[in-house]
Protein backbone atom coordinates (compact mmCIF):
# COMPACT_ATOMS: atom_id res chain seq x y z
CA UNK A 1 0.00 0.00 0.00
CA UNK A 2 1.26 3.13 -0.84
CA UNK A 3 -0.01 7.10 0.26
CA UNK A 4 -0.51 9.64 -1.72
CA UNK A 5 2.82 11.62 0.06
CA UNK A 6 4.53 8.33 -0.90
CA UNK A 7 3.85 8.57 -4.65
CA UNK A 8 4.54 12.23 -4.58
CA UNK A 9 7.91 11.48 -3.22
CA UNK A 10 8.54 8.18 -5.37
CA UNK A 11 7.29 9.77 -8.85
CA UNK A 12 10.43 11.56 -10.76
CA UNK A 13 8.39 13.82 -13.07
CA UNK A 14 11.66 13.74 -15.84
CA UNK A 15 11.67 10.33 -15.53
CA UNK A 16 7.80 10.01 -16.00
CA UNK A 17 8.37 12.46 -19.04
CA UNK A 18 10.56 9.57 -20.99
CA UNK A 19 9.04 7.04 -19.90
CA UNK A 20 5.82 8.20 -20.74
CA UNK A 21 7.49 8.60 -24.50
CA UNK A 22 7.82 4.63 -24.64
CA UNK A 23 4.37 4.04 -23.64
CA UNK A 24 2.89 6.38 -26.05
CA UNK A 25 4.68 4.28 -28.72
CA UNK A 26 3.21 0.80 -27.56
CA UNK A 27 -0.06 2.27 -27.72
CA UNK A 28 0.25 3.66 -31.17
CA UNK A 29 2.13 0.36 -32.10
CA UNK A 30 -0.70 -1.83 -30.78
CA UNK A 31 1.31 -3.39 -27.91
CA UNK A 32 -1.69 -2.51 -25.17
CA UNK A 33 -4.53 -3.95 -24.29
CA UNK A 34 -7.12 -0.87 -23.35
CA UNK A 35 -10.78 -1.24 -23.49
CA UNK A 36 -13.11 1.84 -23.73
CA UNK A 37 -13.33 4.04 -20.66
CA UNK A 38 -16.68 3.42 -18.86
CA UNK A 39 -18.11 5.53 -16.02
CA UNK A 40 -20.67 5.38 -13.49
CA UNK A 41 -22.93 8.47 -12.96
CA UNK A 42 -23.40 10.03 -9.26
CA UNK A 43 -25.70 13.07 -8.27
CA UNK A 44 -22.60 15.22 -7.95
CA UNK A 45 -19.78 13.63 -10.73
CA UNK A 46 -19.13 10.55 -11.78
CA UNK A 47 -16.89 7.47 -10.96
CA UNK A 48 -14.38 6.27 -14.44
CA UNK A 49 -12.57 2.60 -14.55
CA UNK A 50 -9.43 2.52 -16.52
CA UNK A 51 -8.24 -0.64 -17.24
CA UNK A 52 -4.87 -1.71 -19.15
CA UNK A 53 -1.65 -3.65 -19.97
CA UNK A 54 1.09 -2.14 -21.84
CA UNK A 55 3.78 -4.40 -23.28
CA UNK A 56 6.93 -4.48 -20.79
CA UNK A 57 5.72 -2.31 -18.79
CA UNK A 58 2.36 -2.95 -16.34
CA UNK A 59 -1.34 -4.55 -15.62
CA UNK A 60 -3.21 -2.01 -13.90
CA UNK A 61 -6.40 -0.82 -13.17
CA UNK A 62 -7.42 3.25 -12.35
CA UNK A 63 -10.50 4.01 -10.12
CA UNK A 64 -11.03 7.60 -10.44
CA UNK A 65 -13.83 9.83 -9.54
CA UNK A 66 -14.35 13.18 -10.95
CA UNK A 67 -17.13 15.72 -8.81
CA UNK A 68 -16.16 18.90 -9.59
CA UNK A 69 -17.99 20.48 -6.78
CA UNK A 70 -15.23 19.03 -4.22
CA UNK A 71 -13.26 22.52 -4.70
CA UNK A 72 -16.05 24.08 -2.66
CA UNK A 73 -15.10 21.73 0.53
CA UNK A 74 -11.88 22.09 -0.02
CA UNK A 75 -11.17 18.45 -1.77
CA UNK A 76 -9.51 17.63 -5.40
CA UNK A 77 -11.93 17.12 -8.07
CA UNK A 78 -10.09 14.16 -9.09
CA UNK A 79 -9.40 11.04 -6.69
CA UNK A 80 -8.19 8.12 -7.63
CA UNK A 81 -6.64 4.67 -7.00
CA UNK A 82 -4.34 2.40 -8.73
CA UNK A 83 -4.09 -1.07 -8.25
CA UNK A 84 -1.31 -3.00 -10.13
CA UNK A 85 -1.57 -7.07 -11.17
CA UNK A 86 1.22 -9.47 -11.47
CA UNK A 87 1.65 -9.44 -15.31
CA UNK A 88 1.85 -13.78 -15.48
CA UNK A 89 -0.31 -14.65 -12.75
CA UNK A 90 -2.60 -11.74 -12.26
CA UNK A 91 -2.34 -11.56 -8.42
CA UNK A 92 -3.02 -7.78 -6.98
CA UNK A 93 0.92 -6.34 -6.29
CA UNK A 94 0.22 -2.66 -5.05
CA UNK A 95 -2.49 -0.50 -4.27
CA UNK A 96 -1.27 3.31 -4.57
CA UNK A 97 -3.19 6.51 -4.22
CA UNK A 98 -3.83 7.33 -7.97
CA UNK A 99 -5.02 10.49 -7.45
CA UNK A 100 -1.33 12.20 -7.47
CA UNK A 101 -0.35 10.20 -10.16
CA UNK A 102 -3.79 11.46 -12.32
CA UNK A 103 -1.92 15.06 -11.76
CA UNK A 104 1.71 14.62 -12.54
CA UNK A 105 1.42 12.12 -15.22
CA UNK A 106 -1.69 14.02 -16.61
CA UNK A 107 0.86 17.54 -17.15
CA UNK A 108 3.85 15.33 -17.76
CA UNK A 109 2.18 14.14 -21.01
CA UNK A 110 1.15 18.07 -21.54
CA UNK A 111 5.19 18.77 -20.88
CA UNK A 112 5.91 15.59 -23.51
CA UNK A 113 3.98 17.02 -26.27
CA UNK A 114 5.21 20.03 -25.97
CA UNK A 115 8.61 18.60 -26.28
CA UNK A 116 7.51 17.25 -29.49
CA UNK A 117 5.19 19.85 -31.04
CA UNK A 118 6.16 23.43 -29.86
CA UNK A 119 8.32 25.29 -31.39
CA UNK A 120 11.74 25.29 -30.57
CA UNK A 121 11.67 28.73 -30.05
CA UNK A 122 8.08 28.44 -28.17
CA UNK A 123 9.47 31.46 -25.02
CA UNK A 124 6.00 32.51 -23.35
CA UNK A 125 3.68 30.14 -21.75
CA UNK A 126 0.18 30.73 -20.47
CA UNK A 127 -1.74 28.49 -18.02
CA UNK A 128 -5.26 28.81 -17.98
CA UNK A 129 -6.90 27.16 -14.35
CA UNK A 130 -5.05 27.72 -11.14
CA UNK A 131 -6.61 23.76 -9.75
CA UNK A 132 -4.09 21.03 -8.98
CA UNK A 133 -3.49 20.73 -13.26
CA UNK A 134 -2.55 24.42 -13.54
CA UNK A 135 -0.12 24.12 -10.21
CA UNK A 136 1.01 20.29 -12.47
CA UNK A 137 1.27 21.80 -15.31
CA UNK A 138 3.76 24.87 -13.54
CA UNK A 139 6.10 22.18 -12.25
CA UNK A 140 6.35 20.01 -15.87
CA UNK A 141 5.86 22.14 -19.01
CA UNK A 142 8.88 24.94 -17.96
CA UNK A 143 11.03 21.28 -17.81
CA UNK A 144 11.38 20.74 -21.86
CA UNK A 145 11.40 24.92 -22.41
CA UNK A 146 13.35 27.60 -21.42
CA UNK A 147 10.66 29.83 -21.11
CA UNK A 148 11.55 33.09 -20.61
CA UNK A 149 7.75 34.71 -19.27
CA UNK A 150 5.23 32.42 -17.54
CA UNK A 151 1.47 34.05 -17.30
CA UNK A 152 -1.21 31.95 -15.10
CA UNK A 153 -5.23 33.09 -15.31
CA UNK A 154 -8.10 31.67 -13.42
CA UNK A 155 -11.56 32.36 -13.61
CA UNK A 156 -11.06 33.55 -9.70
CA UNK A 157 -8.49 36.16 -10.33
CA UNK A 158 -7.26 35.37 -6.74
CA UNK A 159 -6.39 31.98 -7.26
CA UNK A 160 -4.62 32.74 -10.10
CA UNK A 161 -2.74 35.15 -7.82
CA UNK A 162 -2.39 32.55 -5.00
CA UNK A 163 -0.83 30.10 -7.29
CA UNK A 164 1.15 32.77 -9.32
CA UNK A 165 2.41 33.35 -5.99
CA UNK A 166 4.05 29.85 -4.68
CA UNK A 167 5.90 29.71 -8.70
CA UNK A 168 8.90 32.02 -8.95
CA UNK A 169 9.05 33.69 -11.61
CA UNK A 170 4.83 33.50 -12.22
CA UNK A 171 2.80 35.99 -13.28
CA UNK A 172 -0.70 36.11 -12.26
CA UNK A 173 -3.19 37.92 -15.26
CA UNK A 174 -6.62 38.98 -14.89
CA UNK A 175 -8.20 37.24 -17.65
CA UNK A 176 -7.94 34.22 -20.14
CA UNK A 177 -7.23 36.34 -23.42
CA UNK A 178 -4.71 38.54 -21.00
CA UNK A 179 -2.72 35.08 -20.85
CA UNK A 180 -3.15 33.54 -24.20
CA UNK A 181 -2.84 36.85 -26.43
CA UNK A 182 1.18 36.41 -27.78
CA UNK A 183 1.09 32.83 -25.78
CA UNK A 184 3.72 30.55 -27.85
CA UNK A 185 2.28 27.55 -25.94
CA UNK A 186 -1.18 27.75 -24.13
CA UNK A 187 -1.88 25.03 -21.40
CA UNK A 188 -5.93 25.13 -20.37
CA UNK A 189 -6.28 23.30 -17.34
CA UNK A 190 -10.10 24.08 -16.25
CA UNK A 191 -12.97 22.08 -15.48
CA UNK A 192 -15.08 24.65 -18.09
CA UNK A 193 -18.22 23.21 -19.88
CA UNK A 194 -17.88 25.98 -22.71
CA UNK A 195 -14.95 27.36 -24.51
CA UNK A 196 -12.15 29.54 -22.67
CA UNK A 197 -9.83 29.69 -25.37
CA UNK A 198 -10.58 31.63 -28.70
CA UNK A 199 -8.98 31.04 -32.32
CA UNK A 200 -9.24 34.77 -32.32
CA UNK A 201 -6.52 34.93 -29.57
CA UNK A 202 -4.21 32.34 -30.12
CA UNK A 203 -1.24 33.60 -32.61
CA UNK A 204 0.42 31.64 -35.39
CA UNK A 205 2.72 29.12 -34.62
CA UNK A 206 1.06 28.44 -31.12
CA UNK A 207 0.94 25.11 -29.38
CA UNK A 208 -2.09 24.37 -27.36
CA UNK A 209 -2.55 21.79 -25.08
CA UNK A 210 -6.25 21.06 -23.43
CA UNK A 211 -6.57 18.69 -20.34
CA UNK A 212 -10.20 19.79 -19.35
CA UNK A 213 -12.65 16.92 -19.68
CA UNK A 214 -16.26 18.64 -18.89
CA UNK A 215 -19.15 15.88 -19.69
CA UNK A 216 -20.74 19.08 -20.23
CA UNK A 217 -19.03 20.63 -22.92
CA UNK A 218 -15.94 21.50 -24.42
CA UNK A 219 -13.28 23.33 -23.71
CA UNK A 220 -11.43 24.76 -26.86
CA UNK A 221 -13.21 26.42 -29.82
CA UNK A 222 -14.63 24.86 -32.62
CA UNK A 223 -12.28 26.91 -35.06
CA UNK A 224 -9.14 26.41 -32.64
CA UNK A 225 -9.64 22.49 -33.67
CA UNK A 226 -10.65 23.36 -37.39
CA UNK A 227 -7.33 25.38 -37.67
CA UNK A 228 -5.33 23.20 -36.05
CA UNK A 229 -3.02 19.85 -36.10
CA UNK A 230 -4.23 18.06 -33.70
CA UNK A 231 -2.55 15.26 -31.69
CA UNK A 232 -3.60 12.59 -29.33
CA UNK A 233 -3.08 9.59 -27.08
CA UNK A 234 -5.41 7.39 -28.98
CA UNK A 235 -8.04 8.12 -31.58
CA UNK A 236 -10.73 7.44 -29.47
CA UNK A 237 -10.33 11.33 -28.20
CA UNK A 238 -12.86 10.94 -31.49
CA UNK A 239 -15.96 9.43 -29.83
CA UNK A 240 -18.24 10.90 -27.18
CA UNK A 241 -17.21 11.11 -23.54
CA UNK A 242 -16.93 9.75 -21.55
CA UNK A 243 -13.94 7.87 -23.67
CA UNK A 244 -13.78 10.86 -26.09
CA UNK A 245 -13.25 14.48 -26.20
CA UNK A 246 -16.34 16.99 -26.67
CA UNK A 247 -14.02 19.30 -28.92
CA UNK A 248 -13.28 16.37 -31.43
CA UNK A 249 -16.78 14.22 -31.68
CA UNK A 250 -17.69 14.39 -35.63
CA UNK A 251 -13.92 14.67 -36.41
CA UNK A 252 -12.03 12.34 -38.72
CA UNK A 253 -9.83 10.14 -36.41
CA UNK A 254 -7.83 10.01 -39.81
CA UNK A 255 -7.08 13.43 -39.45
CA UNK A 256 -5.67 13.46 -36.44
CA UNK A 257 -2.04 12.00 -35.34
CA UNK A 258 -1.85 10.12 -32.19
CA UNK A 259 1.72 11.49 -30.04
CA UNK A 260 3.26 7.93 -30.21
CA UNK A 261 2.98 8.28 -33.98
CA UNK A 262 5.01 11.23 -34.00
CA UNK A 263 7.96 9.48 -31.48
CA UNK A 264 7.47 6.42 -33.41
CA UNK A 265 8.60 8.99 -36.95
CA UNK A 266 5.84 7.13 -38.33
CA UNK A 267 3.59 10.19 -39.02
CA UNK A 268 5.03 14.03 -38.84
CA UNK A 269 4.29 16.33 -35.89
CA UNK A 270 4.88 20.16 -36.20
CA UNK A 271 5.89 20.99 -39.99
CA UNK A 272 6.48 24.55 -39.74
CA UNK A 273 6.68 27.48 -37.79
CA UNK A 274 3.20 29.28 -38.64
CA UNK A 275 1.17 25.82 -38.16
CA UNK A 276 -0.99 25.90 -35.19
CA UNK A 277 -1.07 22.65 -32.75
CA UNK A 278 -3.38 21.30 -30.67
CA UNK A 279 -2.74 18.79 -27.84
CA UNK A 280 -6.11 17.26 -27.04
CA UNK A 281 -5.68 15.29 -23.74
CA UNK A 282 -8.32 12.88 -22.65
CA UNK A 283 -6.53 10.63 -19.93
CA UNK A 284 -5.36 7.06 -20.92
CA UNK A 285 -4.51 4.00 -18.83
CA UNK A 286 -0.68 3.83 -20.88
CA UNK A 287 -0.35 6.92 -18.59
CA UNK A 288 -1.18 5.55 -15.20
CA UNK A 289 0.43 1.96 -15.99
CA UNK A 290 3.54 4.00 -16.84
CA UNK A 291 3.27 6.24 -13.78
CA UNK A 292 2.41 3.00 -11.80
CA UNK A 293 5.19 1.09 -12.85
CA UNK A 294 8.11 3.94 -11.75
CA UNK A 295 6.12 4.20 -8.48
CA UNK A 296 6.10 0.15 -7.61
CA UNK A 297 10.35 0.26 -8.96
CA UNK A 298 11.06 3.13 -7.28
CA UNK A 299 9.20 1.61 -3.74
CA UNK A 300 10.76 -1.58 -4.07
CA UNK A 301 14.47 -0.51 -4.30
CA UNK A 302 13.53 2.25 -1.22
CA UNK A 303 11.51 -0.74 0.76
CA UNK A 304 8.63 2.27 0.79
CA UNK A 305 4.96 1.09 1.45
CA UNK A 306 3.16 -1.18 3.58
CA UNK A 307 2.60 -4.70 3.57
CA UNK A 308 -0.82 -5.76 3.50
CA UNK A 309 -1.67 -9.96 3.04
CA UNK A 310 -5.22 -9.94 1.27
CA UNK A 311 -5.48 -13.54 1.49
CA UNK A 312 -6.14 -14.31 5.41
Amino acid sequence: MLSRAEVAQLLDLPSLIDALAVGFMRLSAGDVSVPPRVAADAPSGFLAVMPGWTRDIALAAKLVSVFPGNHAVGLPSHQALVVVFDEATGAPVAVMDGTEITAIRTAASTALAVRELARPDARVLAVLGAGVQGAAHLRAVPLVRGFGEVRVASRSVAGASLLASSVAGVVAVESFVDAVTGADVVCCCTDAATPVVSRAWLRNGAHVSSVGASRLGPELDAQTIADASVFVESRVACSAPPAGAWELVGVDPSSVTELGEVLAGTRPGRRSSAELTVWKSMGHAVEDAVAARLVLDAARARGAGRPVDLSG
